[in-house]
């Protein structure tokens, strides 16, 4: 089973930024992907970002187009969501989740469809505010 913690939280005020860490280990093969997701109280779950292990395919939702980097470390089994800019509409509790996958066509639906995933980490608050 794959695990996944998420690390990088915090309050920070508007315009700000933060990185965010999701720590991966237990993977049986290199083809995955990786998403980031957030969820605000009373609101659901929403995909934010998601990254493909073998090659540099990279989703955003429009959200966060042009103020959140995704990316990967794999030496360190790593994968950061940096986020500039920041607003209060971003407050939420991060999620990274991972998927397996047997080819990589499914890469491009599983980004834009929020899934499916196997397995979640335990999630990491960001909170915008002055």
């Amino acid at each position: 089973q794959v695990q996944l913690v998420e690390s990088g939280g915090g309050l920070v005020q508007p315009g700000g930024s933060l990185r965010l860490s999701c720590a991966a280990s237990g993977f049986t093969s290199d083809n995955y992907v990786i998403g980031w997701f957030r969820q605000a109280p009373g609101k659901e779950r929403g995909g934010v970002s998601c990254i493909y292990s073998r090659e540099g395919f990279t989703y955003y939702a429009d959200s966060v187009k042009g103020r959140f980097t995704i990316s990967r470390d794999d030496d360190k089994n790593t994968v950061y969501l940096q986020m500039n800019d920041l607003k209060p509409e971003d407050t939420a509790v991060y999620y990274c989740a991972a998927a397996n996958i047997m080819s990589s066509i499914r890469v491009y639906s599983i980004c834009v469809q929020g899934g499916p995933y196997d397995d979640w980490g335990q999630g990491t608050q960001v909170t915008v505010s002055s």
